[in-house]
């Protein structure tokens, strides 16, 4: 079983809000990503919560009450520090029988979930740790096999998140390409919505 770990409890500073709430193409991102994973074939989907908690956690109930499929809501009550206590927080979620984890942000609705299934297959290819490529850089999202997730979780410090541990293991690393399997852009800014919302494909 390969977990899906969607990243959702920022508070969006730069935004003007969280970003979990933010509506893309008639859904909040956060159940995007969610969809995001869970079609392209992660079982169960935990999602770290933190800013807005409660309203991100009704978004995600009443998107998944008509939905199939295993979705876990994990609270870090320690959101404010950054993505790193988001994704330890996570980590430590995943229930024992999760051989890998698929970790996806929020914040990047274009990806597709053609991009995870892809990660899988190189997961079930030998891959330890796989990394979605777009144009030959790696971004997100990013599968991590269980082995390797005690080191992650270590390295994940303020506000980083896995990229400590990919940088000092590149030899693990297998770059997946997925330039036809979505768009790994932020909505960081209201300009960078703006921007996603001007004829790019549909998830």
């Amino acid at each position: 079983m390969v977990a899906g770990l969607l990243l959702a409890a920022g508070g969006g500073s730069r935004f003007g809000g969280p970003k979990a709430l933010v509506e893309f193409e008639g859904e909040r991102l956060a159940g995007r990503g969610v969809r995001l994973l869970a079609e392209g074939g992660c079982r169960p989907v935990l999602v770290v919560v933190g800013a807005a908690q409660a309203a991100v956690e009704a978004e995600l109930k009443a998107m998944t009450e008509n939905t199939a499929g295993d979705v876990v809501v994990v609270r870090n009550a320690l959101w404010e520090t950054g993505m790193g206590s988001s994704l330890r927080a996570g980590l430590e979620a995943l229930p024992p029988s999760a051989v890998a984890v698929v970790i996806a942000l929020a914040d990047q609705p274009l990806v597709r979930p053609e991009a995870v299934r892809r990660l899988i297959a190189a997961f079930r290819g030998g891959a330890r740790v796989a990394v979605a490529a777009y144009g030959g850089v790696p971004r997100n999202p990013v599968l991590i096999a269980r082995e390797h997730l005690v080191e992650v979780a270590a390295q994940a410090v303020g506000d980083v998140g896995a990229r400590p541990f990919l940088r000092a293991h590149p030899e693990l690393v297998t770059a997946v390409a997925c330039d036809d399997a979505g768009d790994p852009a932020d909505v960081d800014t209201p300009d960078d919505l703006r921007l996603l919302r001007g004829g790019r494909p549909a998830l």
